[in-house]
């Protein structure tokens, strides 16, 4: 009985061909000489014609290969850093230049996740991605042809400062041709300030002289942890609808957790009451429409301004409530400070006006003796001698007395 392994181990004629070597196949498969008279003649296959080779198809939209060129012929040409190789409209494979075109490199910079856009020397921008339509809210229509600087982005610090005539990156490096990289702010259309961290490199031409730049910026992680956040917090309704943020219920039990975190453990953490300055007078001048946005933009900004693990919720109306755990007292004037002047500092445009706001706010750290009725009503009073000192400023409780 012959076995499966048994008749794989023998090579068959097929598999013989197979592996002919070029030369020596018609000998390998020579009939062999008749056997004297009275020995067996040994058997074997039946001989076959040969078979001309198949040839395998190939592809329509692929040409035909062709030879290659000579050592040290230029194949292709490639857009250094690029990785990507495209042949030019109607051009033979065979010993030709290839480049990558605008048209090309606009759609690969289309698919990319950052904003990615390009300026001139004057920071006029020439290109503006699909990213940086994501990002920032503004089309390629409403921002190609502009400078940046034109109520676009207005990039700005964490202390609200513009950088577009003082410390722009994007600047420094036209100047001295040196790539940057920062954590900075953003204008979004919606007229808050987004986190984004932005690199800027050089553009030069042929001769190596810097012609413009191009900057990506992406969504900070601070940012992208906080919108998570915000996306479990919505699963347990303890979302305000309007702005995105915490709601009041979520704003007492977190205050209560963290009273009682310090009463137990000793972790400090400081409280801000904040309220929109004149926000009446927005509703009376453009409508609830109009306020909701401003709304949106001042709780935006706000939660950019803190870090992901800081709470910040509506405390009703246009006030704001934040707990930030910080266990030394230096620490909250200069985050006080700025999360006024990023607010400050934002807008909205609505038709040809441009809407913005100032926020009161009154900063306390809580004390074990604390109870979430008094630490608030504390703080409300801080916020209150901000509006009665002018509006648009901070008011911080005493520093408590050092420990021992």
């Amino acid at each position: 009985m012959t076995h499966d392994t048994d008749r794989d181990a023998r090579p068959s004629q097929t598999m013989k061909k197979l592996f002919e070597i070029p030369g020596q196949g018609r000998e390998a498969i020579a009939p062999r000489a008749p056997a004297p008279m009275g020995e067996p003649t040994p058997s074997r296959l039946p001989t076959r014609p040969p078979r001309a080779p198949t040839p395998v198809p190939r592809p329509p939209t692929l040409p035909p290969r062709a030879p290659t060129p000579a050592t040290g012929a230029p194949r292709v040409k490639t857009l250094p850093g690029a990785g990507v190789v495209v042949p030019t409209a109607g051009a033979s494979l065979a010993g030709q230049h290839y480049e990558l075109t605008d048209v090309h490199l606009r759609r690969i910079l289309d698919e990319l996740q950052d904003g990615v856009y390009v300026t001139d020397l004057e920071r006029r921008i020439r290109y503006w991605n699909r990213g940086a339509e994501r990002i920032s809210g503004y089309s390629a229509d409403e921002v190609v042809g502009n400078r940046c600087s034109d109520n676009i982005l207005i990039h700005v610090d964490a202390a609200g400062t513009p950088l577009c005539l003082t410390g722009c990156p994007l600047s420094a490096t036209i100047r001295d041709g040196t790539a940057r990289e920062a954590e900075l702010f953003l204008h979004h259309r919606d007229g808050y300030r987004l986190p984004v961290r932005v690199r800027v490199q050089p553009l030069r031409d042929g001769q190596g002289r810097v012609i413009g730049a191009v900057e990506t910026f992406s969504d900070n992680t601070a940012q992208l942890a906080a919108l998570k956040q915000v996306e479990e917090l919505q699963a347990i309704a303890f979302i305000d609808p309007l702005t995105g943020v915490g709601n009041r219920r979520h704003a007492e039990q977190t205050l209560t957790a963290r009273l009682e975190e310090l009463r137990r453990y000793g972790w400090s953490f400081a409280v801000m009451f904040i309220d929109i300055d004149h926000f009446k007078d927005v509703n009376d001048a453009f409508g609830h429409e109009v306020g909701d946005r401003v709304l949106r933009m001042v709780a935006r900004t706000l939660a950019g301004s803190l870090r992901s693990f800081d709470f910040l919720g509506r405390w009703g109306g246009e006030e704001f409530l934040c707990v930030v755990p910080m266990q030394i007292d230096a620490q909250l004037p200069p985050l006080a400070t700025r999360c006024r002047a990023l607010v400050e500092g934002s807008s909205l445009r609505v038709g040809d006006r441009i809407v913005s706001v100032t926020i009161s706010l009154g900063a306390t750290m809580a004390d074990a003796s604390d109870t979430v009725d008094g630490i608030v009503r504390r703080v409300d009073d801080l916020m209150y001698q901000s509006k009665v000192a002018g509006r648009n400023r901070v008011t911080l409780s005493p520093p408590r007395p050092s420990r021992p």
